[in-house]
């Protein structure tokens, strides 16, 4: 029988995790927390790890699980910017991810994001508790049926998000270094980010963090939005410079913004600071913002994608140690 290791699981979790390990007949033991120094010696004695980490695994930790004879972690999410690849390759230590989960999740998230955004909701709630229930310019929205919305990266989530704009009548525009054959009759491809969001009224980013788009959307590329733009990021924080976007929205440079992802958010999320100081003002300046709509990294969270994101890094983890491979490997 095979051991595993499952680190960072939620309680909603555990009947799940154990009701695959009966079904595999695999013994799991739960830990807590992240993947870590401080608790990387938990791992000996197991065949597999699977984690859902948002923060960094150290380089150093990998020759570590090498000698605990480790030969793979299964990220329970799409994003593995937390891993050194380089570092797990050089420890022939196969790092995988659930990549595609429930598309439909994040793509409905996106469009309500959008959807609020454009209604201007959040306002609305505002008025309506100050009992305030005029009908004024300040709370008339725009259409979607009549806006152009741009769509960055079209893999599973972008082309399934691009759907459901179009379905509400809207024109889908997109870029992607890769064209996805799929997209055909959907959206038109522009040649580059600028063109496409110079265009666009709602922007919605569909990207994983890559060195290349660290930061990507900054302060000079909201120069080319129209300023009545909205943008969504429900994909990594890391691909909009938070000081960038703030300081164009207070300068006028689009309208406003819906965040699922904030690029300093490991720490903060998902854990519970109704009693704790941030002791981050940048973050503060975003919860306060009254053009940031500020969710905190659940356009994921349904319950569909909570149970695939399980079974699936769980049966990566067991492909590895039955093959020697996984086809969800992404170093």
């Amino acid at each position: 029988m095979y051991k595993f290791i499952v680190f960072n699981v939620r309680e909603e979790e555990l009947e799940l995790t154990h009701d695959w390990a009966k079904a595999n007949n695999v013994e799991v033991t739960i830990v807590d927390e992240q993947l870590s120094k401080d608790n990387i010696d938990k791992v000996k004695g197991f065949d597999g790890v699977s984690t859902s980490q948002n923060s960094p695994v150290p380089k150093e930790l990998y020759p570590i699980l090498k000698s605990y004879g480790i030969k793979h972690i299964g990220q329970r999410s799409a994003g593995f910017d937390y891993y050194d690849l380089e570092a797990a390759t050089d420890n022939d230590i196969i790092i995988s991810n659930v990549p595609v989960y429930s598309p439909e999740s994040i793509a409905e998230f996106s469009l309500t994001a959008a959807l609020s955004l454009v209604r201007k909701t959040r306002l609305i709630d505002e008025k309506t508790k100050e009992h305030d229930f005029r009908w004024q310019p300040a709370i008339r929205a725009g259409l979607v049926h009549e806006m152009t919305v741009g769509v960055i990266g079209t893999g599973n989530i972008g082309l399934t998000t691009a759907k459901l704009f179009k379905g509400l009548g809207a024109k889908i525009i997109a870029f992607d270094i890769f064209h996805n054959p799929n997209a055909e009759g959907v959206l038109e491809y522009k040649n580059s980010i600028e063109e496409v969001v110079s265009q666009a009224d709602i922007v919605t980013l569909h990207v994983p963090a890559t060195k290349d788009n660290t930061h990507q959307f900054n302060y000079e590329m909201f120069k080319h939005f129209k300023p009545t733009a909205y943008i969504v990021n429900a994909a990594r924080g890391s691909v909009i410079d938070t000081e960038g976007l703030i300081k164009a929205l207070d300068d006028g440079l689009l309208a406003g913004a819906a965040l699922d992802t904030y690029e300093n958010e490991a720490g903060f999320i998902p854990k519970d600071y109704r009693n704790l100081d941030l002791e981050d003002d940048l973050f503060e300046q975003v919860l306060n913002h009254e053009k940031i709509f500020f969710t905190p990294h659940i356009a994921h969270y349904t319950d569909v994608s909570v149970r695939n994101i399980m079974q699936i890094s769980l049966n990566s983890v067991l492909e590895v140690l039955e093959t020697g491979d996984t086809k969800l490997r992404v170093n």
